[in-house]
C-alpha cells in the first residue's frame, strides 16, 4: 500500500515519491478504506484473506483480521467507525468489531449472492447488491443486529454489471450505479415498510467503468447540489461530472437539505481509538462554504533507506520472505514439470529403442 499526499494546489507535475509503502499483505492489495473519524487509520484488504489496520503514524500494522477464507469484495464502516461490515467471495455477509476481529453477526447469502455492501448512516441497517438465484441484479436490505433474514430483497433487472450502492446519510438518498451502465438509479430509504422508494433515474448513452463521489464540503451549495459523481468513461478516455441538484429556485440556503455533516477534523486519534473508545464525527455546516481550517498536518515515520536493521517479525521482513517463498515455490514447480517431461521423454526414447531392436529387419 502507497501512501500519496497532494500538495496545497493539487497536482502540477508527476509524483513519482511515495510519503510512505506499506508491507504487510503476501498478495495483492485489492481494497483500502480510511477509518471515518481517526485520523492515520487505514484498512486494507489483500487476496490473502486478511484485513490489515494500519497506524500511518509509526507506519506499521496495529492489528490483522484474519477470519475470512476467501477474496474480500467490499468492506463499509458505521457512522462512527465502531463496526465493519464485509462480503466475501465465500458468498458470506459479516458484520466484525474490527479492533478485536470478532465477528458480531455472519449471513449466509445462498440466494442472495453478495457482492458490495454499504451502513445506511446510523440507522442500524446495511444494504447490499448481488446476483439471485436466477442471476438477476438485486439489492437487499439488512438489520445489523440480525443477519438471519434480510428485512426485504428487491430486483432490479437482469444484467450483468456489477452495482455499486452510494449511500448520503444528510438526505436519506441511496443511489445504485451499474458497472457498463448509463443509468444511476436513485431511492429514498425510510424507517418504515417498504423502506425503499423509487424516485427516478439518470441517464446517459455512456456506459460507467467506475464512479468517484465528491466530499460533502465540495459541493456547489448555492446551485443545491445534493450529490455529485465523476464518472469514469472508458470509450472517451474522460472524467464526466454528474452533479444531482434539487430544483428550488429560492437563493437562501435550504437547511433542509443541508443538515449538520461530518466535517474534516478528525474526533480521535489513533492510540484513542486503538484504546477502544468511540466517537461520533464531528459535525460541520455547509452555510459558509467549505473553510480548511484543519491544521493536522501528515509526516510520515522517518526510515533509513541504505541501511536498515530488522527485527526478526517486522512487516518488512514477513513480506520479503513470502516473496521469496513464492518465488522458490514457482521454481519448484517448474523443475518439476520439467523433469516430468523428460521422464516422458526417455520412456519413449526406451520403446523406441526396444522396437528397434524387436524389428525383423535387425534380426
Amino acid at each position: 500500500v502507497r501512501i500519496w499526499e497532494i500538495p496545497e494546489g493539487g497536482l502540477k507535475r508527476n509524483m513519482t515519491e511515495a510519503a510512505l509503502e506499506l508491507f504487510g499483505h503476501s498478495r495483492r492489495v485489492g481494497l483500502v478504506e480510511w477509518h471515518p473519524t481517526t485520523n492515520n487509520i487505514l484498512f486494507s484488504a489483500g487476496y490473502d484473506y486478511k484485513v490489515l489496520i494500519w497506524n500511518l503514524e509509526v507506519g506499521e500494522p496495529v492489528k490483522m483480521i484474519d477470519c475470512h477464507s476467501d477474496v474480500i469484495l467490499c468492506v463499509s464502516f458505521n457512522a462512527d467507525g465502531s463496526l465493519l461490515a464485509t462480503t466475501c467471495k465465500d458468498k458470506r455477509l459479516r458484520v466484525l468489531e474490527p479492533r478485536s476481529g470478532r465477528v458480531l453477526q455472519e449471513a449466509s447469502c445462498k440466494n442472495h449472492r453478495v457482492n458490495r455492501v454499504v451502513f445506511l448512516g446510523s440507522t442500524k441497517r446495511l444494504l447490499t447488491t448481488g446476483v439471485s438465484r436466477w442471476n438477476t441484479r438485486q439489492i437487499a436490505l439488512w438489520d445489523q443486529e440480525d443477519l438471519s433474514m434480510p428485512l426485504i430483497e428487491e430486483e432490479i433487472d437482469g444484467l450483468s454489471g456489477l452495482l455499486f450502492p452510494f449511500y448520503d446519510a444528510d438526505t436519506h438518498m441511496l443511489y445504485l450505479a451499474g458497472k457498463g451502465d448509463g443509468n444511476i438509479r436513485y431511492y429514498e430509504i425510510g424507517s418504515e415498510k417498504p423502506y425503499l422508494s423509487y424516485l427516478m433515474e439518470f441517464r446517459s448513452p455512456a456506459p460507467q467503468k467506475g464512479l468517484g463521489v465528491m466530499p460533502k464540503h465540495g459541493l456547489d451549495v448555492s446551485a443545491c447540489e445534493v450529490f455529485r459523481f465523476y464518472k469514469l468513461i472508458t470509450l472517451k478516455g474522460l472524467i464526466e461530472p454528474i452533479s444531482m441538484i434539487v430544483p428550488r429556485r429560492s437563493e437562501t440556503y435550504q437547511e433542509d437539505i443541508y443538515p449538520m455533516t461530518p466535517g474534516t477534523e478528525p474526533a480521535l486519534t489513533p492510540d484513542e481509538w486503538l484504546s477502544g473508545v468511540n466517537r461520533d464525527p464531528i459535525l460541520m455546516s455547509l452555510k459558509e462554504g467549505y473553510k480548511r481550517n484543519s491544521k493536522i498536518v501528515f509526516k510520515a515515520p522517518v526510515r533509513e533507506k541504505k541501511s536498515v536493521v530488522l527485527h526478526p517479525f517486522t512487516p518488512i521482513l514477513v513480506f520479503q520472505l513470502l516473496r521469496m517463498f513464492f518465488r522458490q515455490q514457482d521454481e519448484s514447480r517448474r523443475l518439476k514439470d520439467e523433469l516430468s517431461q523428460k521422464d516422458i521423454r526417455i520412456r519413449q526414447l526406451q520403446l523406441e529403442l526396444k522396437n528397434f531392436r524387436n524389428s525383423p529387419k535387425n534380426n
